[in-house]
């Protein structure tokens, strides 16, 4: 709607009279032709209605005069220039071929079908012209519409393809009437932010009008707007202005606002036993749970019925289940799969999941229905309490087990990509559908919103208008004060009442405040809309052309844009990127910051009841195990690293093959030349046996002096007892001496034949990555 909509027409002080033009009780309305009438009209022509004129007292339509005289009175009430003869011509022209028809079927008008009056007119144009060839003008057509309509109650403007629905609203009802309704719904609903083609709109509005058969805004009642929501005239395009013109008229006060969209109610159960369905019912239209959920147990509660009347026809009613009918639902769920007793099955076949198990969540959902029907039946004493229900349909315990939350973390590259994507959203990222386009500072603020509030997509809907406040130093900052705003002032966002609790506000990035504001200042004006939570009416921040935007269309819209314009794939190893995956992701950058949030921090900021909630979401990241599995010295303790100098001399000489010694493990006091030095009891306490060389000796100095010498770095697993004397200190220690006092030395005698106490040997921990010892 352009920018013209709001001035198509001023609403009038008063609302001028009208009735309908034609009184169709004044006539004769007999369906069958007599004999006399069947041959006047076999002997019409085109060419002799144009030169005798539609009059009933023609001698040529005299005998059909019954017939004539309404089509007469239908084109004198019709609101056309009756001084131009083209379209004098033109209505004669209809109300001739209307005459012929009668003739051709031997029947009046006034029984004529919907399906008849559709076959005269025909769905085209252009194959309507061509039909009658040469004998009628080229606008008949609209004429033939125009009768049909005021003679024949004709309304199945779906059969009639294209024509000028406003034009036929002017003939009928007068120029005046039809421009004073349009204007005054055009205002409304361009205060509101509606950006319609004011010629496409305009045809929704007049084709209402036509629908409900009167000019006057005042006769579009709740029940007669309710009846054109199923009207077939109204469905596809047509039905999708039908929400905000409803709300125009509920705004101007002949209507009440449009209902939610299961307001008409669930479907019927089928397939179910009728006592069983009349419990169910009964339970539905009692319980206090929310519409929603309601509809899902209901659902439920059907798919139990069929399935008793499969399993178990002898029980109709609940007051007949026992212990043994629980065990036998808890068994048929347990082994059930997607599409088992259900109504409908085709949404389940092209997804591709027909004949697939349940999920374990959705087997746990099958048995908490029940739980709680009997339950609320048990307390309302409905029916004899004959088991337990919160025992008697548990869900089972391998079934528990394979459920818990899991929120998926989306990963940091593809985050910061979205990020940067959302802070850059231009016009030409603006998602489209059905040719309208939010504005970009709307688009703006929810895609802000998803990324830095960290809410759940229905809290995000529900967002108040003026729900960004503004603090410093603990003071709030007048809106209206002036003042530039503090570099380190605080953003409070208030969130309304959600999942879990009650409305609360937590601090949010400036940048979101700042986009929320912006949206703010060109918003248009909205109407009051009920909120489904809580049943108040609010003002709701992300609405639109009257109509609070849904809670998926971040899934469906925003989340693909950013993907596209950041580059990145909609999905990754975890699934499709969601809206709660942002509130995971959030929360969990937020505990693996560098100054993390405490447990307790971030569950009042997300806003949940329990701190065990908010651990699910509290996920440290892959990173932050890292360097806490290196900090706890995994590998140190488990396996040290010894220095070995080689003498590539003895090696290439070959007195390493004769015996002589070539390998020198430093042991920090001394080098041991054992070869197999990682096999070696004593290692870690070393009984100075013949391989042992102390680094004071003469011997130990004159190899240090060496040249061709290379060092190596050996890796040595520590045994159990090992690895207690390094964690557990000097007590450790010495009972690993202890042990080892009588056990042999690579060189054949005991330490204690030895004589000489055995000296520890802490090897050193070396970052074999890095080869630079690290503590010892």
């Amino acid at each position: 709607m352009t920018a013209q909509l709001g001035t198509t027409g001023a609403q009038p002080t008063s609302t001028p009279a009208w009735a309908w033009p034609v009184d169709l009780a004044r006539y004769d309305r007999r369906a069958l032709l007599t004999e006399a009438e069947a041959e006047a009209l076999q002997n019409l022509s085109i060419e002799r209605l144009r030169r005798d004129g539609l009059v009933p007292n023609a001698l040529s339509l005299r005998p059909a005069a019954r017939l004539v005289r309404p089509l007469a009175d239908a084109l004198a009430a019709l609101h056309w220039p009756p001084e131009d003869r083209h379209q004098q011509r033109y209505a004669r022209d209809a109300a001739g071929l209307i005459l012929i028809r009668c003739g051709e079927l031997r029947r009046a008008f006034w029984g004529w079908s919907v399906q008849s009056w559709a076959d005269l007119i025909n769905a085209d144009g252009a194959e309507f012209r061509r039909s009658w060839g040469g004998q009628i003008g080229p606008n008949a057509r609209p004429f033939v519409i125009a009768y049909a309509y005021l003679l024949g109650e004709f309304t199945a403007f779906d059969q009639l393809g294209r024509f000028m629905r406003p034009a036929l609203a002017r003939r009928v009802f007068g120029a005046e009437f039809v421009d004073d309704a349009v204007g005054r719904i055009c205002k409304v609903l361009a205060d509101w932010g509606y950006r319609r083609d004011a010629g496409t709109l305009a045809s929704v509005i007049c084709q209402v009008l036509l629908l409900s058969r009167s000019p006057l805004l005042s006769d579009l009642s709740t029940d007669a707007l309710a009846a054109l929501r199923v009207h077939p005239a109204m469905s596809g395009q047509w039905g999708k202005d039908l929400y905000g013109l409803h709300r125009a008229v509920a705004e101007l006060g002949h209507a009440e606002p449009p209902p939610s969209g299961h307001a008409s109610g669930p479907a019927a159960m089928e397939g179910v036993p009728a006592p069983w369905a009349e419990w169910v019912e009964r339970w539905y239209a009692t319980s206090t749970l929310t519409a929603k959920i309601r509809r899902s147990y209901r659902s439920v509660l059907a798919k139990i019925g069929r399935w008793l009347a499969s399993e178990h026809p002898e029980i109709t009613e609940p007051g007949q289940w026992t212990r043994q009918t629980c065990a036998a639902w808890v068994a048929a769920v347990d082994r059930m799969a997607v599409g088992d007793f259900s109504q409908w099955t085709h949404g389940m076949r092209t997804q591709n999941r027909l004949g697939k198990p349940l999920t374990p969540e959705s087997k746990s959902g099958y048995l908490k229905v029940p739980r709680a029907f009997f339950r609320d039946l048990h307390e309302w004493e409905w029916v004899p309490r004959r088991f337990d229900p919160a025992h008697a349909l548990r869900t089972p315990r391998s079934v528990r087990a394979l459920m818990g939350p899991d929120p998926r973390v989306i990963a940091d590259d593809i985050w910061a990509k979205l990020l940067w994507a959302g802070l850059n959203v231009e016009h030409g990222d603006l998602p489209t559908a059905d040719g309208r386009t939010y504005p970009v500072e709307l688009i703006r603020a929810i895609t802000l919103t998803w990324l830095f509030a960290g809410q759940r997509s229905d809290e995000i809907a529900r967002l108040r208008l003026g729900c960004i406040r503004w603090q410093h130093d603990g003071l709030p900052i007048p809106g209206d004060s002036g003042e530039v705003l503090a570099r380190d002032a605080v953003c409070l966002l208030d969130v309304p009442t959600h999942k879990t609790g009650t409305s609360f506000t937590k601090p949010v990035d400036p940048l979101l405040g700042q986009a929320i504001e912006a949206w703010q200042a060109v918003r248009p004006a909205q109407p009051l809309m009920l909120d489904p939570k809580t049943n108040e009416h609010a003002d709701f921040l992300l609405a639109h052309r009257a109509r609070r935007v849904a809670k998926h269309y971040i899934n469906t819209t925003i989340i693909p844009m950013l993907c596209r314009k950041a580059g990145v794939p909609s999905a990754d190893v975890r699934g499709n990127i969601t809206s709660h995956r942002a509130r995971s992701t959030i929360a969990s950058q937020l505990y693996n910051a560098k100054e993390p949030m405490t447990l307790f921090e971030l569950q009042e900021w997300l806003g949940h009841r329990t701190p065990e909630a908010t651990t699910h979401y509290a996920k440290l990241t892959p990173n932050t195990l890292a360097r806490a599995y290196n900090d706890a010295g995994y590998f140190a303790r488990n396996v040290r690293t010894i220095e070995v100098l080689v003498d590539r001399d003895a090696v290439a000489s070959g007195a390493a093959a004769s015996g002589e010694p070539w390998q020198y493990f430093d042991l920090g006091h001394g080098r041991c030349t054992y070869t197999f030095f990682e096999q070696c009891q004593h290692r870690m306490a070393c009984a100075r046996c013949d391989f042992y060389t102390p680094k004071d000796s003469s011997k130990g100095q004159l190899l240090e002096a060496k040249e061709n010498l290379q060092k190596m770095l050996a890796s040595i697993p520590l045994t159990d007892d090992e690895r207690a004397a390094v964690d557990d200190g000097q007590a450790a220690l010495d009972q690993l001496l202890e042990r080892l006092t009588d056990v042999p030395t690579p060189a054949g005698p005991t330490p204690r034949q030895i004589g000489v106490p055995a000296t520890a040997t802490l090897l050193p921990i070396v970052d074999v990555r890095q080869g630079k010892p690290g503590s010892s």
